[in-house]
């Protein structure tokens, strides 16, 4: 039977996937749904459209080419997601169309916070540039009203529950494996303790046979003395009764 998991490596497991979780329920990660451009600032070529945020990467939108159309998405795009926003602070952020000649063209560029969102969506329309739908699941609505007081209030809320739970999973998982370890630490002795038994009956038999041997090797020695014994006396009166004949 093979020894369960540690309890500490078990703990040392756990807590990283709490942690892992608490990250992955906070982070608040924005892709593109639709998006429709009405200008253009090249003259000759195609334009290059990219989303950008200030301290982060250019995010180029290879399908953007045509004007007056709309570009539907499914966030599952290998250029997305756009960016992740945090949950306090707002992020400068634009769309761009990259310049061969000169500086890059602005689109337009805007204070992009998580709270712009209702119900995970928000919509950011300049008008005669483009009309662009943004997506955020985890993202809060409504900024300065109660409803979103209370929206943050619940999600918190949903955050406690989630930790607590998943300590409470811990520490039911490490009790679990303490006492499968005693368990099978008891189980262990008690086989030990049968083993052990068993060799000394072994053994008890064993002696048992021996002794029986040694009872038979001494009744057959008391066996041959006495015919040695009894032909030594037959031999000594054979000679007599010669001599009685004569």
């Amino acid at each position: 039977m093979l020894a369960p998991i540690s309890p500490v490596i078990l703990i040392i497991i756990s807590s990283i996937f709490v942690s892992s979780l608490a990250g992955v329920y906070c982070v608040r990660v924005v892709t593109l749904e639709s998006i429709q451009i009405y200008n253009t600032h090249e003259w000759w070529n195609r334009p290059r459209v990219y989303f950008y945020c200030m301290g982060g990467n250019k995010t180029y939108l290879p399908d953007v080419k045509e004007i007056d159309y709309l570009y539907s998405f499914k966030g599952e795009e290998s250029w997305q997601p756009l960016t992740e926003l945090p949950a306090k602070k707002c992020k400068r952020c634009g769309l761009y169309e990259e310049d061969t000649i000169k500086v890059d063209d602005v689109f337009d560029e805007w204070e992009f916070c998580s709270d712009d969102f209702a119900d995970g969506k928000y919509t950011h329309v300049k008008a005669g540039e483009f009309n662009a739908t943004f997506l955020c699941p985890n993202c809060t609505s409504d900024p300065g009203s109660e409803q979103n007081h209370d929206s943050r209030h619940g999600s918190t809320k949903k955050t406690i529950v989630v930790i607590v739970v998943s300590i409470s999973a811990v520490c039911i998982s490490v009790l679990g494996a303490m006492a499968l370890y005693k368990y099978w630490q008891k189980r262990k002795r008690e086989q030990d303790q049968a083993r052990f038994l068993k060799l000394f009956e072994e053994g008890d038999d064993l002696e048992d046979e021996l002794d029986l041997e040694d009872e038979e090797h001494e009744m057959r020695a008391l066996y041959a003395t006495a015919i040695f014994e009894l032909l030594s006396i037959l031999q000594q009166q054979l000679p007599t009764r010669a001599t009685l004949n004569k």
